[in-house]
This record gives C-alpha cells, structure tokens and sequence, in this order.
C-alpha cells in the first residue's frame, strides 16, 4: 500500500531547471531516499505493472530517429511489413493476458497515423480492451480527430515520447519537430486520454540534457500518467548504434540518478522502467525499483 502517514505535496509544473539540476547534484543515496519517499507516497513500492508490447506494424517508417531499426534511412536488415491482421493481434493480446500481462501496447512504425488505417486499429483496440486489459498504442503523430477516434475505440493511453531535450533533439531526428511531438501530447490529452511519454537516455547527451528533458515532462499543463525511461538498446547500421559503440552510453548510477528525479519532479506519474531494462544487471534494476 501507499504510504499515507505522510503528506502528500500538491503537483508543481513550475519546476525550474536549475531546480532539477540541483536534485541530480545530490548525494546519491540522498536522492535515492527522497525519490523513494515520493515513490511510496503514491504509489504502493510493491506494486509492479507488467505491460506487453506488440509491433502492430513494423520497418519501413519514414522517419529517420537515429536509434531505431524500423527507419527506412537505414539498413538494418529489418523488413518492412503492413499492418497486422486484427486476430492476430488479439490471439497476441490474448497470450499477453494468459501470461500475466496487465496492460497491453500496440506499435506502428510509421510517422503518422493515416485515416484508411483508423477503422482497422480501431477493431484492434475495442477488442483488446473487451479482454479486460488495459489499452496503450503508439502510432507517430495524430490530428484531435484522430485522438477522439481512438478514445471512443476505448483507447486507455496513448505513448509519444519526447526522447530528449530540446537542446539535443536534432542530434537524434530531423524529420519530426520538438513541436509536433507536444501538438500530439496536447491532442491526446484534450481527447481525455491518458499520456505516456518518456525518453531514452545514454544517445550521447549529457546531464544538462537530461535536466532540461525532464523539466519539459515536469512543466507540461499535465504531467504525463506513464513516464517510460529507456536506455538505449544499440542497433547495428543506425547512427546511434555506431555511435555508441565508439562513445558508450550512460553509466548506471547516472541512470538510476535519471530514474529517481523524474520520481520526484513528477511524482504521481508511473515510472517505468522500458527498453533496455533486460541489458541491466539485477542489481542495477533493483535500485531503478527502489
């Protein structure tokens, strides 16, 4: 459970960067303490939501993000392939639920979600919620039309992750705006939908960079209700791939530092922990957890 016996702040979206970059400069065991305070303020620390995710459509995206194989910019020996089938994606969704999922994400690799498209995913997304699962997607940009579609689908949150910093966000793609990405979270939440929106850390930026990323999450209007930190996955023949085998990425202490600021500065938003979590030792996933 929650632990009550303490108060509870109220949720600031004026947080300030210099704010931020004074948590990340604390001891680290003192950071750990207070983001772990805040963590069990919230939520119950001994709570864990599993969530399964399927790429409903995969490679061939238009988009040329640095870190990741589906972009038609690069060779990664991916194949491109068309939209699922929608009982194949329920006999997926079915065998996340046997499996113990509680949450249930579909994935499209393309830039932006097309009309002719919208009758399909909507098959997909009612079924899946029929299931008694939670419903995530992540389908590029969306127009408020869209957004609605998809709540009235039964749609429970919608992942469009801002992945860094204003300030480092064209070192990692160029094909989409910093803008476009927050037009999208701000339809999303007008359609009354839940927003999942994280980063991936350890492509080359540096802390300032992660202090000015997450000031962006914590001085949204509403903070995000799912907040997915990923740690890069290097893929072969795609920028960030190269590049982190000559640079490496980030340490792990400098990751759970990450982790723990972003439970403090929004703190009643789902920490997850995403992509690269299975390249972590246990005892480094131990102290994301705490």
């Amino acid at each position: 459970m929650a632990d009550t016996s303490q108060p509870i702040a109220p949720v600031r979206t004026d947080w300030t960067k210099t704010e931020i970059a004074t948590l990340f400069d604390l001891p680290f065991m003192e950071l750990v303490f207070q983001a772990a305070s805040v963590h069990r303020r919230n939520f119950d620390p001994s709570e864990v939501q599993l969530s399964q995710l399927l790429s409903v459509k995969t490679g061939g995206c238009a988009e040329n993000c640095g870190y990741c194989s589906q972009s038609s910019h690069f060779d990664t020996g991916l194949k491109a392939s068309k939209l699922m089938p929608v009982d194949e994606v329920l006999s997926a969704a079915q065998a996340a639920k046997d499996g113990g999922a509680q949450r249930f994400c579909m994935g499209a690799a393309w830039r932006e979600l097309k009309d002719r498209d919208l009758p399909q995913l909507e098959a997909m997304i009612s079924g899946v919620k029929a299931m008694g699962l939670e419903t995530c997607a992540t389908l590029g940009m969306l127009r408020p039309d869209q957004a609605e579609a998809l709540k009235g689908a039964g749609l429970d949150y919608y992942n469009h992750n801002l992945d860094t910093s204003p300030e480092y966000y064209d070192k990692v793609v160029t094909t989409r705006t910093y803008q476009e990405r927050l037009d999208t979270l701000q339809a999303v939440a007008d359609a009354g939908m839940k927003t999942c929106c994280g980063g991936i850390m350890g492509m080359g930026e540096s802390r300032a960079d992660r202090v000015s990323f997450l000031h962006q999450l914590a001085t949204l209007p509403r903070h995000p209700d799912s907040l997915p930190i990923n740690n890069l996955v290097a893929v072969a023949g795609t920028p960030l791939g190269e590049k982190a085998d000559v640079e490496g990425g980030i340490s792990g202490i400098e990751f759970v530092r990450t982790v723990a600021v972003a439970r403090i500065v929004c703190p009643k938003s789902m920490v997850r922990l995403s992509a690269g979590r299975t390249e972590m030792s246990e005892e480094l996933q131990a102290l994301c957890f705490l």
